[in-house]
């Protein structure tokens, strides 16, 4: 059974970022650290890995991250996931979709559907990816029901049945976890056995940074911030092979009429989650796996995450939320996440 410890803290912590980890030991001569980032999927790449040759893997990179994105980019009108929305009679499911569908729907169903592809035309309802704010009314989440609902979908074989054909799929919550895993199984195809790969926050790493030791990875503070210029270090995490994938409310918001509404859509009431999680971090052996418990985790809240984190093991987290009694930013955590927090100096 996994244990959890709670601490009282001023600010609470979100987005991941990355740097290379500090330790005693020196790098080999031999071995060259080699550094690559990018803009994909409207979203920055920033790359490490160690190589004796030096090698440079970005035109392979970029490559395959277009082929990703023809897989699964619901903004390539011309993408298999794309086509299956317009209900292209021939396109078939290729691997990378069956992947994200099957990881997607086994999330929704532990989750009992907190997570789901499907919650797409709610996001576009409220505004979160047009850009359009409008007076939401309970009749117009209500109008959208019969299309929403992960399990009213089937992959069989190579096509995806709906039970509805107006059903919109969407892979945003989970696609660029699954890209970073991709990313670093073609860095292996390479013969490379240390790297860290990160893809609009999501990271996954592998073996030791230069210095020797694990991966250093920042957490950002949950600071209110729809520009996404401010940035100030939280709490650090030390990794060796495995991912971690952060959400969160203070980036993705709006405000209107004097409400703040986010982007954490339920899929169940059709409103933006108003509960008091300010962020959540998933540590998981793929990312592609903490990416979608992460946004699970948002809507469910800390109560219900911390209930369902006793039975998914392998899979670890750490909340930030806002006390109903005081006010105050709290932090609660796994026994299991709590191995990989770095130790601070008193």
């Amino acid at each position: 059974m996994k244990l959890f410890k709670t601490t009282t803290i001023c600010i609470g912590i979100l987005l991941v970022l990355f740097t290379s980890a500090c330790s005693k030991e020196k790098p080999k001569p031999t071995i060259k650290e080699v550094k690559l980032e990018g803009y994909i999927q409207g979203s920055s790449y920033h790359i490490t890995y160690l190589d004796a040759r030096g090698r440079n893997f970005q035109k392979e990179i970029k490559a395959a991250l277009e082929h990703f994105n023809k897989s699964l980019s619901v903004f390539d009108s011309t993408s298999v996931i794309s086509l299956i929305n317009k209900n292209d009679s021939a396109v078939q499911a290729d691997t990378l979709f069956k992947r994200v569908f099957t990881v997607a729907e086994e999330v929704s169903k532990k989750t009992d559907g907190a997570f789901d592809m499907t919650v797409g035309p709610l996001v576009k309802l409220w505004g979160f990816n047009n850009g359009k704010r409008v007076e939401v009314t309970q009749h117009m989440v209500d109008s959208l029901k019969p299309v929403i609902g992960y399990e009213k979908v089937h992959l069989v074989g190579n096509k995806i049945v709906k039970d509805n054909p107006k059903i919109q799929l969407d892979a945003n919550a989970l696609a660029q976890g699954y890209s970073s895993d991709i990313i670093g199984k073609l860095l292996e195809s390479k013969g490379i056995k240390n790297y860290m790969v990160e893809i609009g926050g999501e990271v996954i790493t592998k073996g030791v940074s230069a210095r020797g030791d694990a991966w250093k990875i920042s957490i950002e503070k949950p600071i209110d911030d729809s520009t996404s210029t401010i940035s100030q270090i939280q709490d650090v995490v030390l990794l060796k092979n495995i991912a971690i994938s952060t959400s969160g409310n203070y980036r993705k918001f709006y405000y209107y009429r004097g409400k703040k509404y986010s982007h954490e859509i339920d899929p169940h009431s059709g409103y933006p989650e108003n509960n008091n999680v300010l962020s959540v971090s998933v540590i998981a052996p793929e990312c592609i796996t903490a990416d979608a418990y992460a946004t699970a985790f948002m809507v469910l809240g800390v109560v219900k995450s911390v209930r369902l984190l006793q039975k998914l093991p392998g899979v670890d987290a750490y909340f930030i939320y806002k006390d109903g009694k005081d006010g105050k930013n709290k932090v609660i955590y796994t026994r299991g996440f709590e191995k990989y927090l770095e130790k601070k100096s008193k």
